[in-house]
């Protein structure tokens, strides 16, 4: 049965409103003008140039890289132990609780780095890479979770049972087990949380103080009108890599649901 009309004719403009600002980035990134504004003055690579000799941006970057790389492995870990708990084990208040590591996905970003700020301030805590990583891991978190639960839940529990029943520890069987068989799922989470906490910019510029990561960064450019050709020009290189890094993350999490017998 086909598609009603109307239903088509929303998907696509949906899809037009959603992606065609995005398409606009690498259109003035190759544009020769300094001046975003049709008609194009041609086309130039000069602003790649210029961005790769801001020695600004990759302390900015070097700054971002630490700030993801630790997030991703640290959310992702937290992830595991949740989705294990979740799918393997009973105890009081389980929705309850498992509601609560998703919250962070519906709550606004600037109300939780508000709320972080707040506390740190506080109690004393300079602000400072790693209060950067404290907000990123509260709001990656509940994506590892999500990706990893639909790991553990597509894993047949009899195979970790039968190697129990071979002499094996539930430690030695996870290890041997079930972690090579959810290994595409960590690391579909750990691609995912690393591509959100490069891309947040809300908490990164309250949570950042002196340090400055790229997300934060690219904002403070665009008051200078000169930067801006250069900054879409980072916009696009961030588009294409976060495209890259998403499918590479759905490409395993889907691996890793077939590699364990799942739909």
């Amino acid at each position: 049965m086909s598609k009603p009309v109307g239903l088509r004719t929303y998907s696509v403009l949906y899809l037009v409103f959603l992606y065609a600002p995005i398409m606009l980035l690498p259109l003035f990134a190759f544009n020769k003008s300094s001046v975003i504004a049709f008609p194009l003055s041609g086309f130039t690579t000069e602003w790649f140039a210029a961005m790769w000799e801001d020695g600004e941006l990759f302390r900015a970057l070097r700054n971002s890289l630490v700030v993801s790389g630790s997030t991703a492995v640290i959310s992702t870990v937290f992830g595991l132990f949740a989705a294990r708990a979740i799918t393997r084990y009973r105890f009081p208040l389980k929705p309850g609780l498992a509601g609560m590591i998703m919250l962070p996905m519906i709550l606004p970003n600037i109300i939780i780095a508000m709320s972080i700020l707040v506390v740190l301030l506080t109690i004393g805590v300079y602000l400072s890479l790693w209060t950067i990583v404290l907000g990123h891991v509260l709001i990656c978190i509940p994506f590892a979770t999500a990706i990893l639960l639909t790991a553990f839940r597509s894993l047949d529990k009899s195979l970790e049972e039968a190697a129990c029943d071979l002499g094996e520890t539930p430690a030695s069987a996870f290890r041997l087990i079930t972690l090579p068989l959810i290994m595409p799922g960590i690391i579909s989470s750990i691609l995912m949380c690393f591509t959100i906490s490069l891309d947040e910019f809300v908490i990164a510029y309250f949570l950042g103080g002196t340090n400055t990561p790229l997300a934060a960064y690219i904002y403070g450019q665009f008051r200078f009108p000169a930067k801006v050709p250069a900054m879409l020009a980072l916009g696009t290189i961030l588009v294409v890599s976060s495209i890259i890094l998403i499918g590479a993350a759905e490409y395993l999490r889907r691996r890793g649901l077939a590699r364990a017998g799942g739909g």
